[in-house]
């Protein structure tokens, strides 16, 4: 009986020991995308009837927040990409910056960013947005909501 004991006891400090390691091993990885236009940028842009671009993204949490990889596209802008960012906002609502991409950018960037814990919970709410500024629309020219998949 004392083996018994000994036995579930010593099971019992295992299971503790590879649980309380579990969290650090554990990361949570997801993707996040957004297709540019003009269409959905507020306020609306002058000219670039044809400027589009798309985001896509891993991110990658920790404890303290984690780490966005993404990409960066467009085409047909009114003039250099002089910025990009991630914005706070819901659909049709302009918002605050709260990840610098590029500026300027071009097409085809490539960037890392650190990102908080309160980004990431606006990027699984879908209340972030990314647009890329020009000299001509200042506010930006194209935009799009950032989705979380995966």
């Amino acid at each position: 009986m004392k083996k018994l004991a000994a036995f579930v006891v010593a099971g019992a400090a295992v299971t503790l020991v590879v649980a309380a390691f579990a969290p650090a091993a554990a990361v949570e990885k997801y993707t996040v995308k957004a297709t540019l236009t003009r269409a959905k940028e507020v306020p609306r842009p002058k000219g670039g009837l044809l400027a589009r671009g798309s985001f896509t993204g891993t991110v990658v949490e920790n404890k303290s927040g984690g780490t966005l990889t993404w990409t960066l596209s467009f085409s047909r802008l009114t003039g250099k990409a002089v910025a990009a960012h991630i914005h706070m906002g819901k659909p049709g609502v302009a918002g605050p910056v709260i990840v610098p991409l590029c500026g300027p950018c071009t097409n085809g960037m490539k960037g890392t960013a650190k990102i908080s814990k309160s980004v990431i919970a606006a990027l699984e709410k879908g209340n972030t947005y990314v647009n890329v500024h020009t000299p001509k629309n200042a506010a930006g020219e194209i935009r799009g909501q950032v989705s979380v998949s995966g």
